[in-house]
């Protein structure tokens, strides 16, 4: 499954950039996310619950960031593990913009799932996940507006 979308952040790019890369703020806009684990500068631990119609699913994400290029691009990937089921996904973001801001943020992640949670059927899981990605979006520029 693809996804993409652009954003606009009332905030100054340096500021995104660092709120974005840190896994303890941007976890916290996560909906779900129950804890995050720093394993060092790139790599990540999550716990999650997810539910896409009747399942539900506590996953373990392991994510690494495979490239970034700061304040402009960040590539991230991620490995998730739940009994039954499983995530691999890339997301990409780029963020654009006068450096006072406001920050425009191209995004996209392309989402494999597989397992029971992929049974639930594309079009629950995409609905599911555009909800997910606009409550996220949504704290995201709550916590930075006026940065």
């Amino acid at each position: 499954m693809q996804f993409q979308g652009t954003v606009q952040i009332d905030a100054p790019r340096d500021k995104v950039w660092a709120f974005l890369l840190d896994p303890n703020q941007v976890g916290s806009c996560g909906p779900g996310v129950e804890s995050i684990e720093v394993i060092d500068e790139d790599h990540f631990r999550a716990k999650a619950k997810v539910g896409v119609g009747f399942i539900s699913a506590r996953f373990t994400v392991d994510m690494t960031m495979a490239e970034k290029t700061p304040p402009d691009l960040a590539v991230l990937k991620a490995h998730g593990q739940a009994p039954g089921s499983a995530v691999d996904a890339t997301a990409r973001m780029e963020l654009s913009g006068p450096d006072a801001g406001p920050t425009q943020m191209d995004w996209s992640a392309d989402v494999a799932i597989s397992g029971t949670l992929a049974s639930v059927g594309a079009r629950m899981i995409e609905g599911t996940a555009n909800k997910m990605i606009g409550q996220t979006f949504d704290c995201i520029r709550s916590k930075l507006a006026g940065a």
